[in-house]
């Protein structure tokens, strides 16, 4: 071609999510992009229904009403919110306002890889902090961010791997960079953890201008499908965002929904308990085969595989795959030896240690 693309575009890997199909298997089980086990909010279902007669009108170019209700369920200010086409909307926005080619972006070593393109999409140099037995390192990221960086990332808990850091060593990492350096704190499985010592970064962007905290409608309200987020920070960053999304960026249907799933808090509440406990057994009966699977407060496990010939994650893909089942594999993170599974239904999950235990066996 004679028109050639920005430089550095075409060293973009697009993200490619996980996989659905199962050759021969006419109704395989999806355990490999981190869905919510019990659907959506029956609210929620029945308000994006209600939508379909209005579908040849425009949406609220500022999904007021959405903002409105994220801001009473969470306690939050309405202005100080933004809403995107999911999380990753936000991600990208951040870059498009913040980077310029040149700039310096960190993230820890198994971070998501979003972060990777957003730095790439914007010709910004992308350096990964090592991390410390799969969990996000402060000191680590403070040493690769130094004075001259831009945007940090860190997602906690974290996917692929499911861990997190507790709140003051969020602290002490923000504490610990330039004024700035934008840290960005990716919370999309925020609700699945009840342990004492995490927050998901709200207050601490409600006392500083260099915080932006993100949330997602895809995993514990199970609206991935419409692809909704939302970010909180200070008023100078919301504006930012506003003055670079688009005019329409949430539909109707999104709105919609969104507005009935934050107010459903049964529904919240069981699918926090379903997830307490079958991650709990998953990490159980997983681990009873001999695998080690990394302790996790969100929707999936991460499994670990020998290198042993005929035992490898690449082994127990394939194997599961013929099965039916599809979990995902996670080498584009360097983790090559690695699984993620999602949280499913009980059937589904025991399926897995089933299929799993017959491979170990074999």
């Amino acid at each position: 071609m004679s028109i050639e693309p920005r430089a550095g575009i075409l060293d973009i890997r697009p993200y490619k999510p996980g996989s659905s199909e199962a050759p021969g298997i006419a109704e395989p089980i999806k355990l490999s992009s981190n869905e919510n086990a019990l659907g959506c909010s029956d609210k929620a279902a029945d308000a994006m229904k209600a939508t379909a007669s209005r579908l040849h009108l425009y949406p609220d170019g500022g999904a007021t009403k959405l903002r409105e209700a994220i801001a009473k369920a969470e306690g939050l200010e309405a202005e100080n919110i933004v809403c995107g086409t999911g999380s990753d909307e936000l991600l990208q926005l951040l870059g498009r306002a913040y980077l310029e080619p040149g700039d310096k972006v960190v993230q820890s070593q198994y971070g998501f890889l979003v972060y990777r393109l957003v730095a790439m999409q914007c010709g910004a140099e992308f350096v990964s902090a090592p991390e410390r037995d799969y969990r996000s390192d402060v000191d680590a990221i403070l040493d690769a961010a130094g004075d001259d960086t831009k945007i940090v990332f860190l997602a906690n808990p974290n996917n692929p791997t499911g861990t997190y850091i507790p709140a003051d060593e969020v602290r002490r990492l923000r504490d610990g960079l330039p004024t700035s350096t934008l840290l960005v704190l990716d919370a999309a499985y925020a609700e699945f953890v009840h342990n004492p010592d995490y927050e998901a970064g709200i207050e601490l962007a409600r006392e500083r201008d260099d915080v932006v905290v993100t949330r997602t409608f895809s995993k514990i309200h199970g609206l991935a499908a419409l692809r909704l987020g939302w970010a909180y920070a200070q008023k100078p960053i919301i504006d930012v965002l506003h003055r670079v999304r688009g005019p329409f960026n949430v539909n109707m249907a999104a709105i919609e929904a969104g507005t009935a799933a934050i107010q459903d808090r049964d529904f919240m509440q069981r699918s926090v308990a379903h997830n307490d406990e079958w991650v709990a057994y998953l990490r159980q009966q997983i681990g009873g085969l001999g695998l080690e699977v990394t302790p996790s407060v969100c929707n999936f496990v991460l499994i670990h595989f020998p290198e042993t010939p005929g035992k490898t994650a690449a082994d127990a893909d394939a194997y599961l795959t013929s099965k039916g089942l599809i979990i995902r594999g996670v080498e584009p993170y360097g983790l090559p030896n690695a699984l993620r599974a999602t949280v499913g239904t009980e059937s589904q999950n025991r399926q897995l240690v089933e299929a799993l235990t017959d491979f170990m066996k074999a």
